[in-house]
């Protein structure tokens, strides 16, 4: 019996906030499969299942989290505290919004209209609260820290500015149900206003991050899947410039207004995505390179699948916008991609558990 205890202490023990990035992946699965340009016979079933996955997966995770918390509370400030795994914390605000965001893409069959609206509202509420707390608290502190010796720009650090882009895409969802008037102004204010916050912050951490990269290399072979987090906020600002327009009609009754935000998504959505292009490619490389020098399975390797769902929604959105059938493509193409990632990252993750490796830090 008291092994059993020392067991779930354990288990508790180590439950940090990367683990929500689980929730982030799973859900991305549904929510793009919800958006893609294509209809597939089986697909919004799929993704109405993998969207009720991430939403179980997000609750007990959640209580998990909140157990670690109180049980290990001494263990967990020194996760906060840590200069990377500090960062993570952009996960647990992630992981509400695109879930709240499955919630209204294909909640209404499962739970009806008001019930899915409602749970897309409060997780909105939710995680753009907490993603934009954590995109100013995690840089106040690392800025006052006392310890400022060796510290590196690593990929990591994207995770606290990618938030509030995930906000002002899903966002974009809510507009409709404001329709015309102050409440739906303002949250199309709001969210171009955090699609700048999160644009200009990960440029600026991108930059740092380039510059340790080319200048230091990898820390380390088991931290390379991280570089895939730089190109979340290149796939989500992309979505997020091209859906908010999508979404923008009820709410603006000026024609030109309206055709001036899709001209600006159709632009940046063209020349970003060839930025993208290239974060893929090296991305890929260096995933590639780090397979042959031993890359074993850790949570980082959820890093694989967020991102680059990120670039679905963005590629299925840009092409709706402009009608590009090769943009539409290429979002079915990355979709595959996607599929195969998750279900080997997935069966990792799953095979971790159930062994107890995973829980035991």
């Amino acid at each position: 019996m008291y092994a059993e205890l020392d067991d779930t202490k354990t288990a508790f023990g180590h439950i940090t906030p990367n683990w929500f990035a689980s929730v982030m992946g799973t859900g991305i699965v549904a929510t793009a499969a919800a958006t893609l340009p294509v209809h597939v016979p089986g697909l919004h079933e799929f993704a109405t299942a993998v969207w009720l996955l991430a939403a179980v997966v997000l609750v007990a995770l959640t209580a998990a989290f909140a157990t670690h918390w109180i049980r290990h509370r001494e263990q967990a400030k020194a996760y906060a505290a840590h200069r990377i795994m500090g960062q993570f914390y952009g996960a647990p605000a992630m992981a509400l919004l695109t879930v709240g965001a499955g919630a209204m893409l294909l909640g209404p069959p499962v739970i009806g209209e008001s019930a899915a609206l409602a749970a897309g509202v409060a997780l909105w509420l939710a995680g753009t609260t907490l993603g934009l707390v954590v995109s100013v608290w995690l840089p106040f502190v690392m800025i006052t820290g006392h310890d400022h010796a060796q510290v590196d720009a690593v990929p990591a650090w994207m995770m606290p500015v990618v938030p509030p882009m995930v906000s002002a895409s899903t966002g974009s969802l809510l507009l409709g149900h404001l329709g015309a008037g102050q409440a739906g102004m303002t949250l199309l204010v709001a969210c171009y206003a955090m699609f700048g916050l999160s644009l200009l912050a990960g440029f600026i951490t991108l930059t740092m991050v380039y510059s340790r990269l080319v200048h230091g290399g990898i820390p380390e072979v088991q931290a390379i899947p991280t570089v895939w987090i730089a190109l979340g906020v290149v796939g989500q600002s992309i979505t997020a410039a091209n859906l908010l327009p999508a979404h923008a009609g009820s709410v603006l009754a000026d024609p030109s207004a309206l055709s001036a935000l899709h001209a600006f998504g159709v632009v940046y959505g063209l020349v970003m995505g060839g930025f993208g292009a290239f974060v893929f490619c090296l991305a890929a490389a260096l995933t590639v390179h780090g397979a042959r020098r031993g890359l074993s399975f850790t949570l980082t390797w959820w890093s694989f699948t967020f991102p680059v769902g990120t670039c679905v929604t963005g590629a299925s959105a840009l092409g709706v916008t402009t009608g590009a059938v090769a943009v539409s493509g290429l979002a079915v193409a990355l979709y595959a991609l996607l599929l195969g990632a998750w279900a080997m990252v997935a069966t990792q993750t799953l095979k971790g558990v159930v062994s107890g490796r995973l829980l035991r830090g």
